[in-house]
């Protein structure tokens, strides 16, 4: 009870604070009759206050309505709820729908942008997006070719129009954005054709660009203080964005952006993670390629980096870190701390303090992880934060044109970007997770602008000697780095997780069930099969006094890349075509919103 009540009152410390965040934002926020960010707060703690719908009766839930999209492809990310309008997103073209809610959904605006269809194959796995964010009455959506739009929430109407990247040259966008004090902050896609990533701040008013912070560079360009900016504790130094990498080759060198945000307002700080180095092949960027695969925490107004922590130094299998970063408040012996909990693709779980940038755990939250032997948590070491990396498992000491086989997990991960949940109730994680290794041969790629920048094939196939499934649905300890409890599943589970104060969790699978499990034991207390599989997360609100629980499904994303875009060969999808050939049998394309509610 002590968590819940520093969760509440944080958040209406933020409230009251004109100067820290956007008021309107944060009041919509504070009230869990709203769903009014992607992430459910500025925290990622996907978590709802509302209990009306409870372990006891969620039994009993029906469906209440329904909504098509009226596009096929996956569907990543929720709805949003700002009072009695719904605001629906979908992948490509990236329509947004308005949807009034006190009369039966009825569109209350459309927006359609009229994109360039030659951005569909720059897009690495799948047209996926993973939803608008709002603010001060505006609609926020970053489109696939890299243009951001202000919408007038009420009306539909473009206010204003910025543009982040060029997709000529292989820069597009999934992700939603992040709507902070004044400023909209956006990330890029494309580290498979060699894009430079960065996140931008644009003013929530007038969509001018205010700052830039690059992932790898000069100082100037990845704003860092090579005296102030530290990695683990200690200053990164001068030219720390370029002094890894041999030659240029950091100018193209990936570590793109596409992930989630979170914040703390009191710290003025926001975090997300940073993806894989550019090419696949190790070979060809000898160096710890900083700041790849990279936790960042960066000064909300200026963009200017407190710290660092680069999870995987020279990756060699794709192991992207750009997924959610969650803030909790939770005593680490005897002290009360601000931490925060990363899942990242390499299949380690990071327990850090969100101030200070210290690693506090760093644990295997899927036992088959099998590249490293764990990572050095000894300060005094020169190996501190590194893991150590098996010789089998290195596709750069095997070397190029040489198939290294049995990695585990996959480039996948064992979780991608498909959020996880916390409850400040029971003070654990709720985590989706790939169950899943691979076949990895890296060969020699040359850079063209534009063009794939990959160097690498790939095969995936269910980790081996286990349940015979993809994907395990798992409770995790971020404070003693241990899983709780597990649910095997049949497939990865690619659907953002749900906690709520009714002490459940809701996700969805790729064969399209929406499931609900007791939050203390892991007990399926009910499912319901959808009309395609699910890729989206679930979210939850109040209209007229009822509770509500939402999620799109639509199969795609990069697990079900082969029936989003009808791919056979079982190389194609950086691998994926094959290792879930089997979906087709379960599941086919479509997209849709399905509501439930209890009975009246």
């Amino acid at each position: 009870m002590k968590k819940l009540k520093l969760f509440t009152s944080g958040i209406a410390l933020c409230a009251a604070t004109m100067a820290y965040a956007n008021d309107d934002l944060i009041a919509q926020m504070e009230d869990p009759s709203q769903w009014a960010i992607q992430t459910g707060d500025y925290k990622n703690q996907r978590y709802s206050q509302l209990e009306q719908i409870n372990a006891e009766n969620v039994g009993d839930l029906q469906v209440a309505w329904t909504f098509s999209t009226g596009v096929l492809r996956g569907h990543e990310g929720s709805p949003l709820v700002i009072g009695d309008t719904m605001y629906v997103h979908t992948p490509f073209p990236n329509i947004v729908y308005a949807l009034d809610l006190a009369n039966e959904g009825k569109i209350i605006w459309k927006y359609e942008p009229k994109q360039d269809p030659d951005v569909i194959p720059v897009m690495c796995c799948d047209t996926v997006n993973r939803g608008v964010a709002y603010a001060n009455g505006k609609i926020f959506l970053h489109q696939a070719d890299t243009k951001v739009v202000a919408l007038n929430a009420e009306t539909g109407a473009v206010e204003w129009e910025a543009q982040n990247g060029d997709p000529a040259i292989g820069e597009t966008n999934t992700a939603t954005v992040l709507p902070i004090k004044d400023k909209v902050i956006v990330g890029i896609s494309g580290g498979e054709f060699g894009v430079r990533g960065s996140v931008t701040a644009y003013n929530m008013e007038t969509g001018e660009q205010e700052w830039r912070a690059y992932s790898m560079g000069p100082d100037s360009d990845i704003l860092a203080d090579p005296e102030n900016t530290t990695h683990l504790g200690t200053p990164v130094g001068a030219d720390s964005g370029t002094n890894t990498w041999e030659g240029d080759q950091w100018m193209i060198g990936g570590g793109t952006t596409w992930g989630w945000y979170s914040a703390d307002m009191d710290e003025n700080l926001f975090y997300y993670g940073t993806g894989n180095p550019s090419t696949w092949n190790p070979a060809q960027r000898p160096g710890d390629n900083r700041w790849s695969m990279t936790v960042m925490a960066r000064d909300i107004d200026t963009g200017m980096a407190k710290w660092f922590y680069q999870m995987t130094p020279h990756d060699e299998w794709d192991y992207d870190g750009i997924n959610e970063m969650i803030l909790t408040e939770q005593e680490i012996d005897g002290e009360e701390r601000k931490l925060l909990t990363h899942f990242d693709r390499n299949g380690l779980a990071y327990t850090m303090d969100r101030v200070s940038g210290e690693l506090l755990v760093a644990e295997k939250y899927d036992p088959v992880v099998n590249w490293t032997t764990g990572v050095d948590m000894d300060p005094n070491s020169d190996t501190y934060g590194r893991p150590a990396v098996v010789a089998q498992y290195s596709t750069k000491q095997n070397g190029e044109d040489v198939n290294t086989t049995g990695i585990c997990p996959a480039a996948l991960g064992t979780k991608d970007q498909q959020p996880a949940a916390y409850s400040p109730k029971t003070e654990v994680f709720y985590v989706p997770t790939n169950h899943v290794c691979m076949d990895y041969e890296p060969f020699r790629v040359s850079y063209t602008a534009g063009q794939p920048y990959v160097g690498a094939t790939l095969s995936m196939y269910p980790a081996p000697e286990s349940h015979g499934g993809m994907g395990n649905f798992i409770a995790w300890d971020n404070i003693n780095g241990e899983i709780k409890w597990s649910i095997p599943e049949k497939f990865s589970v690619w659907s953002g997780a749900l906690a709520t104060a009714g002490d459940i969790v809701f996700y969805g699978t790729l064969e399209g069930h929406l499931k609900a499990v007791h939050a203390e034991t892991g007990e399926e207390l009910y499912r319901f099969k959808t009309p395609s599989g699910i890729i989206g997360n679930v979210m939850t609100y109040e209209s007229a006094g009822k509770q509500y629980i939402g999620i799109l499904s639509g199969v795609g994303g990069w697990a079900g890349i082969g029936l989003a875009a009808g791919l056979t060969n079982p190389n194609d999808g950086l691998g994926a075509v094959g290792g879930y050939a089997a979906l087709s049998d379960y599941t086919a394309l479509g997209g849709q919103l399905t509501v439930f509610a209890l009975p009246d």
